[in-house]
């Protein structure tokens, strides 16, 4: 096994949109229906039901145990419904941002990356509240979480900050200036939202993420679906699709040469960007159509 695949514990992007709220780390957010409303939007556009919630038709919605098989053992995502013993019921506000935005629980431990915390770091604060206001909402269920299946040391805890210290930086870096509102908008969701580059980026042999070559695809993919593709404009990637074949790709899953995106991707697709609006996604094309124009590794 390679070093690099790493990468997989990473499972499910550099500069952020330099226009973002400021973070404000102590203000619990109004816990209103349309806060409710706007954090259902972007619990999808962030993809938190693919993980959070098992397969099967007895599962759960967000009661965790889905399975992440990587190459250092198994790891289950946890319960994140409103129960108070086995869920986040008993989190306040501060616990979730910092989970969400530092990657660390309450009780100080750090989480393992393959929760994307090293994009979700970038999210405002309103997205962040309404989110946080959804995940309140919905039904509470006892669920005990599924210990991880990982062997001695990727298992341990105490490894974490190591790793976060080589890798991790808090909060949206900088952006270029005068870009479009639009651009702003396709980057914020592309890099934090939606965390596309944790899947889309290559990674090196420790499983960072290898930034000067953005969304340029990642040779190992996680469970078995195969390289994950290049996404820039090269013609390696979508450098012959127009802008339309690429929403008709992030609506229904239907490529230009009329095949369907499958394993994981599909349920990217059915889970998060179809829901989008059009304006979200026409954001999304226009950013990527802007990156540098990367070829596959060799």
């Amino acid at each position: 096994m390679r070093a690099r695949d790493a990468a997989l514990i990473l499972l499910l992007a550099t500069a952020m949109p330099a226009t973002l709220p400021a973070q404000d780390e102590s203000a619990a957010p109004a816990m209103d229906a349309q806060a409710i409303v706007r954090g259902e939007y972007v619990f999808h556009a962030a993809g938190c039901e693919g993980c959070h919630t098992a397969k099967g038709a007895d599962a759960g919605f967000l009661a965790g145990g889905r399975a992440l098989a990587t190459p250092f053992g198994t790891f289950y995502s946890p319960n994140i419904t409103p129960d108070p013993a086995t869920g986040i019921g008993g989190w306040s506000f501060e616990d979730f941002r910092r989970a969400v935005r530092e990657g660390v629980l309450p009780d100080g431990d750090s989480l393992f990356p393959v929760f994307p915390y090293l994009s979700y770091t970038g999210m405002n604060d309103q997205d962040l509240g309404d989110l946080w206001a959804y995940l309140r909402s919905v039904p509470a269920i006892e669920r005990t979480n599924t210990p991880h299946d990982a062997p001695a040391p990727f298992g341990w805890r105490m490894m974490l900050p190591v790793w976060r210290g080589l890798y991790f930086d808090e909060g949206p870096t900088e952006a270029p200036v005068g870009m479009a509102p639009e651009w702003y908008r396709g980057a914020y969701l592309v890099r934090a939202v939606a965390h596309c580059g944790e899947c889309h980026t290559p990674r090196d042999w420790l499983g960072g993420i290898d930034g000067t070559r953005e969304l340029a695809g990642n040779p190992d993919a996680p469970e078995g679906d195969g390289s994950i593709p290049n996404i820039t404009p090269h013609e390696d990637g979508l450098g012959g699709w127009s802008a339309s074949d690429i929403d008709a790709f992030l609506t229904d899953g239907i490529t230009p040469d009329g095949d369907f995106a499958g394993g994981a991707m599909a349920e990217v697709i059915q889970n998060s960007t179809s829901r989008m609006t059009e304006d979200d996604r026409r954001a999304i094309i226009l950013y990527l159509q802007s990156l540098p124009a990367l070829p596959d590794e060799d």
